[in-house]
C-alpha cells in the first residue's frame, strides 16, 4: 500500500463524518417532521394519522402514504394568525441583527486595533457571558427590570423619573434581552475578519490622501463584508425561531412563531400543524444560506 492511499483513506473517513452527522441529527429528524406535517390531527397516541407500521407489511404503508395531504399547509396561509407570527419573527430578527450591527461593528473593530497583548483579554471578556447559564441570564434581566428593579431603583435614586417605568413584558425588554443574549455572536466572526485585515491596505491608502473615513468605508468596510455577513446569519437565524427570550420578556400581544410552535405542540397537542410551521420556518431560513453563499462566491472570484 501506497504512503498516499494510506493518508487518502483517514482523509475519506473523516470527510464521510459531517455527512453522517448531518444524516443522522438533521435529515431523519427533519424528514419525520415532514412526514408528520402532511398527517392529521388525532385523540391518539401518537396525536396524528396515519401512522406507519414497518411491521404490517408495503400494503399498511401504501395506504399510509395515500392518506398524507398538504391540509396543514394550506391552513398556514389561510389563518392569519400564523402569517402574523412570521411575519413578527422576521421583523423582529431583522430589527435585533441590524441593533446587534450597529453595536458588534464598533466592538470588534477597536478590539482588532488594540496591541496584540491585549486582544486576548478584550475577547476573554466577549465571552465570559457564554460561562453563565442562557436562562440564569435571562431571568437576571426579569429581575433588573422588574417594577421595583435595579433599574427602576437607580432611576427613582438619580430623580430621572418620578415613577417606576414599566420595562418587563414590552418588546422593549425583548430586544434588550435578545441584543444582550445574541451579541457576542455577531463580535467574533467580525473580529475574526478585522483582525486578519492588512495594515498596509490602510497606509496605501492614507498615502494616496484618503481621509480615515474614507479609508474605512472604502478599504476596512467592504473587506470586512464576510464578517458582517457571517455575524448576521449567525444572529438572523435562531432569533428568527427565538421562543424563551420573547415568551420570559416579551409581552403577550403578538406572539412569534417559535411561541406558536410551543402552544401547538404541548397546548393543543396539533402536532402535524406545528410541524407544518416549523417546515416552512426551515424553508424560510434557507433563503439567507442561500444568499450568503452567493455572496461568499462573489468574494472567491474577485480574490482569483
Amino acid at each position: 500500500m501506497s504512503a498516499r492511499q494510506i493518508f487518502t483513506r483517514p482523509a475519506r473517513l473523516a470527510a464521510i463524518v459531517p455527512y453522517l452527522w448531518m444524516l443522522a441529527f438533521f435529515l431523519v429528524p427533519f424528514s419525520l417532521i415532514a412526514k408528520i406535517s402532511l398527517s392529521q390531527t388525532a385523540i391518539a397516541q401518537p396525536p396524528y394519522l396515519p401512522v406507519f407500521v414497518l411491521g404490517q407489511g408495503f400494503a399498511t404503508l401504501e395506504r399510509a402514504f395515500a392518506a398524507l395531504s398538504l391540509d396543514n399547509f394550506r391552513l398556514l396561509v389561510s389563518d392569519h394568525l400564523y402569517m402574523l407570527s412570521y411575519l413578527r419573527s422576521l421583523v423582529v430578527a431583522a430589527v435585533s441583527t441590524s441593533i446587534l450591527l450597529l453595536i458588534g461593528y464598533p466592538i470588534a473593530y477597536g478590539m482588532a486595533r488594540l496591541p496584540k497583548q491585549w486582544q486576548a483579554s478584550a475577547m476573554m471578556l466577549v465571552i465570559v457571558p457564554f460561562w453563565t447559564s442562557f436562562l440564569i441570564r435571562i431571568y437576571a434581566w426579569i429581575n433588573i427590570l422588574q417594577h421595583d428593579g435595579l433599574l427602576n431603583k437607580i432611576l427613582l435614586a438619580l430623580h430621572l423619573v418620578s415613577a417606576p417605568v414599566v420595562w418587563l413584558s414590552t418588546d422593549s425588554a425583548m430586544y434588550l434581552g435578545i441584543v444582550y443574549s445574541y451579541l457576542p455572536f455577531m463580535i467574533l466572526p467580525l473580529y475574526a475578519t478585522l483582525a486578519k485585515m492588512e495594515p498596509a491596505l490602510l497606509e496605501a491608502a492614507s498615502d494616496l490622501g484618503a481621509s480615515p473615513r474614507e479609508t474605512f468605508w472604502l478599504v476596512t468596510f467592504p473587506l470586512s463584508l464576510p464578517g458582517v455577513a457571517a455575524g448576521a446569519l449567525l444572529c438572523f437565524i435562531p432569533i428568527v425561531g427565538e421562543f424563551v427570550i420573547p415568551d420570559l420578556l416579551a409581552g403577550s400581544g403578538s406572539l412569534m412563531i417559535g411561541q406558536t410552535l410551543w402552544l401547538e405542540f404541548f397546548t393543543n397537542k396539533d402536532w402535524p400543524v406545528a410541524s407544518a410551521a416549523a417546515v416552512v420556518l426551515l424553508l424560510l431560513l434557507v433563503v439567507p444560506l442561500i444568499l450568503y453563499d452567493r455572496l461568499q462566491r462573489r468574494q472567491l472570484e474577485r480574490g482569483r
